[in-house]
Formats: structure tokens, C-alpha cells, sequence
């Protein structure tokens, strides 16, 4: 028998996999400069953007301090 994943997250943590209520998100993305520092193309397709600024790396629960 096949468990969906999203039963098995609800029985293995005791939580859903998606909020019972969610909603939309909004997004802000400047525009860039002319002269905005860019990675090589090699590097923008491996991180999904060509610039340094836009490079914001989601890291889930860690928070940065150190202490995940």
C-alpha cells in the first residue's frame, strides 16, 4: 500500500504539510542597474540569478546564528 507524503508527514511530525488556511505572497524584485556586479553565466544559472544583489539563499529553518 502507497502512503501519500502528505500522510506521512501528518503521522510521522503530527503536522500538515500545508497550512490549512494559505495565502498569496508578494514579491519585490528591484530592477537592476546597467552597471549592477553580475556572476558569470556559469555561476548565474547554478545559483538562479545573474545578480550579486538578487543572490538571497534560502536556507529553511536556519536562521544564520550559528547555532543550527
Amino acid at each position: 500500500m502507497k502512503v501519500k507524503l502528505t500522510e506521512m508527514i501528518k503521522r510521522q511530525y503530527g503536522i500538515d504539510a500545508l497550512p490549512e488556511n494559505p495565502v498569496e505572497a508578494m514579491a519585490y524584485v528591484p530592477f537592476q542597474e546597467e552597471d549592477s556586479k553580475t556572476f558569470s553565466p556559469d555561476q548565474g544559472f547554478a545559483l538562479g540569478t545573474m545578480y550579486q544583489a538578487l543572490n538571497k539563499p534560502f536556507y529553511g529553518s536556519k536562521c544564520g546564528d550559528g547555532n543550527d
